[in-house]
């Protein structure tokens, strides 16, 4: 998962962690800090941050078959994609090595930064990402439904088993 500038300062209310993990809050986004935990800390962070950098449902889609044509380009095995507002989630086959990781990921914000450049100036993406292995065949199923079915309406989704690179907004969960 990658994030736009300036979505999730320090601080935030839905848990934090900083890069080198030195401060961080007691919760996380599943399971929440108390309200007010380093709200002050979010208050310092938020006056003087730039705004936080949305993407436009237009450009959604543009970053997100940006994203898969990298990857592909790249020889990764590109196996859903979705981006919403302010993130975007990728499910790709890649070394088990975070350096190599943490590389691939910078070149894919870059050029899908690039892509955009025109109506969203500058970059686009904040520094790092959760980078998280898959742990077994139950757990890959799990990440590929929650990147296609569970961001949302106005996310824009793409699949290793569509027709076309188009991608689309509002997938909706095959019944099972």
């Amino acid at each position: 998962m990658i994030n736009t500038r300036c979505s999730w300062l320090h601080g935030d209310q839905r848990g934090f962690r900083s890069r080198d993990n030195q401060l961080h809050s007691s919760g996380d986004y599943k399971s929440p800090p108390p309200p007010g935990e380093h709200a002050g800390l979010h208050k310092y962070h938020k006056e003087r941050s730039r705004p936080t950098v949305v993407l436009p449902d237009a450009e959604r889609s543009l970053i997100g078959r940006k994203i898969v044509t990298f990857l592909r380009q790249e020889g990764h095995r590109v196996i859903a994609v979705a981006v919403g507002r302010v993130h975007a989630h990728v499910l790709v086959n890649l070394p088990d090595d975070i350096r190599v990781v943490r590389d691939v990921f910078g070149e894919v914000k870059r050029w899908s930064s690039r892509a955009v450049s025109q109506t969203i100036p500058g970059s686009i993406w904040s520094a790092g990402g959760a980078f998280k292995p898959i742990a077994d065949r139950n757990h890959l199923h799990n990440v590929y439904g929650y990147i296609l079915y569970d961001q949302g309406r106005s996310a824009w989704t793409w699949s290793h088993a569509d027709v076309n690179d188009d991608g689309m907004f509002g997938r909706k969960r095959p019944r099972e």
